[in-house]
């Protein structure tokens, strides 16, 4: 027993089970909402609620959205010919972040790791490649992190992709290898998206 009351472990134990935060921070976070007024932690729980109703992914690019396609893909001013292929949703906001790139994404949702038993067919690649077969992309950019499972990825993503006329290129190595995206500043971002190179 640990003086908790049922509710407040119950806290404890689902906050805990998110990802980086271990027993000691899922109860300072449990302590924390129950300080704060009613107000604000229903707002949390609200925001929780509504991203799990309403968000889904984009079925174009793969990105979060709330409707069938994300702001990026419904956006007309972006370049169409042009396209950026990520990891997560997380690497996309990055990149977007990074105020550089104006073209189309496609996110993967995951990369290749043979290890943790992903394959390609895990992926959402069938997705990009038939959207290289129906678009007019002149350019697919290889935004994978920069790790033996990233590179990998880009590797059989290219060699899917050989048999169209698209020029594959990948972020330039301003980023550090067995680095993620998320973290990387903006600037190196930019400057991997400006000098970019050929695969």
């Amino acid at each position: 027993m640990d003086g908790n009351s049922s509710a407040v472990r119950t806290l404890i134990e689902q906050l805990g089970r998110l990802p980086g935060i271990g027993r000691k921070s899922a109860e300072r976070l449990a302590f924390h909402l129950m300080r704060v007024s009613k107000q604000e932690a229903l707002a949390l729980a609200e925001a929780i609620r509504n991203v799990r109703e309403n968000v889904r992914y984009c079925r174009e690019c793969f990105n979060l959205a709330e409707s069938e396609l994300c702001e990026i893909c419904r956006d007309p001013a972006r370049d169409r010919q042009r396209i950026c292929v990520v990891e997560q949703p997380r690497d996309l906001l990055a990149l977007e972040q990074a105020g550089v790139y104006r073209g189309l994404y496609h996110v993967l949702l995951g990369r290749i790791a043979p290890l943790e038993g992903i394959g390609p067919d895990q992926l959402t690649i069938d997705a990009l490649v038939e959207r290289v077969r129906l678009g007019e992309f002149q350019e697919v950019i290889m935004a994978t992190n920069p790790t033996v499972e990233g590179d990998g990825t880009a590797l059989y993503i290219s060699n899917q992709l050989s048999d169209y006329s698209v020029e594959i290129t990948r972020l330039a190595r301003g980023i550090t290898i067995g680095s993620v995206l998320e973290l990387t500043n903006r600037e190196i971002l930019a400057d991997a998206l400006s000098g970019r190179q050929k695969m």
